[in-house]
């Protein structure tokens, strides 16, 4: 789901020029023309939804100031943009001291915006992972941190909260990749155990020969290599939570002494004389029907009984569809911070074909596809050409998918630039070492009134004012320029953009007598 960006001005004109600004950077522009209506909007049910504040300061009524000094200690992660026209030290040092991220004093030119919104959603997605990070880490991640705003996950998260209310054994069930160990933190964090340890053991990832001294520890000396005493698992545990992946793979003779360990709240060192007492909130998941492992004895019964106390069954991803788009955007804004990209979204049919695709690696393998594809991402919205290995699975998107030359002959000058000028705003916010400017075109907008009189129109006319076609070279030099004034003088984006080599852009640049401007 795009991200959504509130917008507070009380002047309808620059409310208009604000919302087209953030619509053409990717974002979804949601305009509010008083500080009254932004805090209704912000602390009703919808505010949840607000990635970022544009707020003017000087307003009748309820102005900037005081909807800043409100929202602020009530949503502190939320980043506030404040514009002005009086950008006194004072007033800035105020602003900054209730919590904006950045000011920008008015008339602010869209690019300014553009780097001041991505700085801003980027330092706020990094934030929020190091907080969800440290909550994990600390045992306090609650399922409010978890995104699963699907029906079918309702029911998962209130057994999760009821089963967090106790010390019941879990036992969680669901395919590879759905976020089992997640939804365990989460029973955790809302327990009375939150804060205290949260041990994760991957059953299946551990030789046979060395599960017992994992799990339950060992003296020194007690075999070949056991140069020191060591802690299991069971005991770096005692006090919180021991996750137990992937259960199933337990060989038989490990599952005996887990049974008993279970039974007896203590474990036996290997080499030791004497059991140690622990004190663990046991939670377990597998991706198996442990039931027929049972019937074909590959799982004992006793020991299945004494973890499926509270079943918890995740569904796959393919059933619970409703949660791809939060997904999306919440690895987007994640990864594009991570990788420094300027990904801030993804188109409709890139959305609806990841959308009907099954996932049958789930959550995991949608976290590894979104990562793929800001890699190969060169704009600022994903699109269904970045998902190939996705959109030659699904039908009807593999031709989408396919790189330009493969697909069909390069269109028209003409064509190229109409379908160029509703691509929405796709270069990037570094200034360019230097700058094409047309000698017969308008100067560069510096102010917002500037951008909007010069980019609220469509395409390259390809008839002249009697009816007549015009002639080619000229169109050719009108999308040239155009691009160039679009891509701000990135010649390489524009040569890419358009087709054509650098070496053959930089000529027909120079045939064209097109000026140089540096800087």
């Amino acid at each position: 789901m795009t991200q959504a960006i509130l917008i507070v001005d009380d002047d309808p004109a620059q409310r208009r020029i604000l919302e087209e600004v953030v619509n053409r950077d990717g974002y979804r522009a949601i305009p509010v023309e008083s500080g009254e209506a932004a805090l209704a909007y912000l602390e009703g049910p919808s505010g949840a939804e607000i990635s970022l504040v544009v707020l003017d300061l000087v307003m009748p009524g309820i102005d900037g100031m005081e909807v800043l000094k409100r929202v602020h200690p009530a949503k502190p992660n939320l980043p506030v943009i404040v514009l002005s026209a009086h950008g006194g030290i004072e007033t800035v040092v105020n602003v900054m001291r209730e919590g904006a991220s950045d000011f920008v004093v008015k008339p602010v030119s869209p690019e300014r915006l553009h780097v001041s919104m991505r700085n801003a959603l980027k330092v706020n997605a990094l934030t929020g992972e190091i907080s969800r990070l440290q909550k994990r880490k600390a045992g306090q991640l609650t399922f409010a941190d978890i995104i699963a705003p699907s029906q079918a996950m309702d029911q998962v998260i209130r057994l999760g909260k009821r089963a967090a209310q106790s010390n019941i054994p879990i036992l969680i069930e669901g395919e590879s990749g759905v976020g089992k160990e997640i939804i365990a933190a989460a029973i955790q964090g809302e327990g009375e155990r939150s804060g205290k340890p949260f041990v994760t053991v991957n059953c299946g990832a551990i030789p046979e020969n060395l599960v017992e001294s994992i799990l339950f520890g060992h003296e020194k000396g007690a075999f070949t290599g056991a140069s020191d005493k060591h802690a299991g698992k069971f005991q770096e545990a005692s006090g919180g939570t021991l996750f137990l992946d992937e259960i199933g793979e337990l060989p038989l003779d490990i599952q005996v002494k887990l049974l008993r360990a279970l039974q007896e709240g203590e474990v036996d060192p290997v080499g030791s004389k004497k059991p140690v007492k622990v004190d663990i909130r046991l939670i377990s998941a597998t991706n198996r029907d442990m039931l027929q492992m049972v019937k074909e004895g590959r799982f004992r019964e006793d020991l299945y009984y004494r973890l499926n106390v509270f079943p918890i069954h995740v569904p796959p991803l393919r059933d619970r569809r409703e949660d791809i788009p939060d997904l999306v955007a919440h690895f987007i804004r994640r990864l594009a911070a991570e990788e420094g990209k300027q990904v801030v979204g993804i188109s409709n049919e890139a959305l609806q074909m990841l959308c009907a695709y099954d996932w049958p690696g789930n959550v995991r393998q949608i976290e590894n596809t979104v990562f793929r594809a800001i890699v190969l991402c060169d704009g600022e919205q994903l699109q269904v050409s970045d998902f190939p290995q996705i959109a030659s699975m699904v039908e009807g998107y593999a031709e989408a998918a396919m790189p330009r030359t493969a697909q069909a002959p390069a269109p028209a000058p003409a064509q190229a630039a109409h379908a160029s000028a509703g691509d929405g705003m796709m270069g990037t916010a570094a200034t360019p070492v230097s700058a094409y400017v047309p000698q017969q075109t308008q100067p560069q907008s510096n102010t917002l009134a500037d951008f909007a009189r010069s980019n609220f129109s469509d395409g390259i006319a390809i008839t002249d004012e009697a009816g007549n076609v015009r002639k080619l070279e000229d169109i050719e030099a009108e999308m040239i320029r155009l691009a160039i004034d679009k891509y701000k003088g990135h010649m390489t984006e524009v040569a890419r953009r358009l087709g054509i080599g650098r070496s053959t852009l930089y000529r027909k640049v120079r045939d064209m007598g097109l000026e140089v401007r540096e800087g």
